[in-house]
């Protein structure tokens, strides 16, 4: 199993990736920020040249009366070949956006091995912290 089967797995094991899911909908896990979960369908054919279904992952946090992420993620998810792909990493502070694919169907290499090294962490990180149990639309 690679990486990318591995991150869907994770992601349908927490309830990120839910087939029936739209919108937007949070994961409350006590003493830990909630991890906030949106479908965005408009880009599900638009970054990779296969279809899929995209969605952004993030927490929240406020400083100075604004809503910074740390971090947001998007991710598409191929429910068929039972895979999940990170498309983007960006957080706020300090200010850093990455994106897997700058130009449509061509993948910056780096940013594909290390997002997605990096989103396989980041939910190992969310199931020990107890999200995935609680989810509020």
């Amino acid at each position: 199993m690679n990486t990318f089967n591995t991150n869907y797995r994770r992601l349908k094991a927490l309830g990120i990736y839910d087939e029936a899911a739209v919108g937007c909908r949070r994961s409350v896990s006590g003493g830990f920020i909630d991890l906030v979960v949106e479908r965005l369908p408009h880009l599900d054919t638009t970054v990779t040249n296969h279809p899929g279904q995209v969605y952004s992952m993030a927490h929240y946090f406020e400083q100075n009366g604004d809503l910074c992420s740390d971090p947001e993620m998007t991710f598409i998810v191929y429910p068929e070949l039972e895979k999940a792909e990170a498309l983007t990493f960006q957080q706020a502070i300090p200010p850093l956006y990455q994106e897997v694919y700058p130009s449509e169907g061509l993948a910056n290499i780096t940013y594909k091995r290390q997002l997605n090294t990096f989103l396989k962490t980041w939910l190992n990180t969310l199931r020990q912290q107890g999200h995935g149990r609680e989810w509020h639309e």
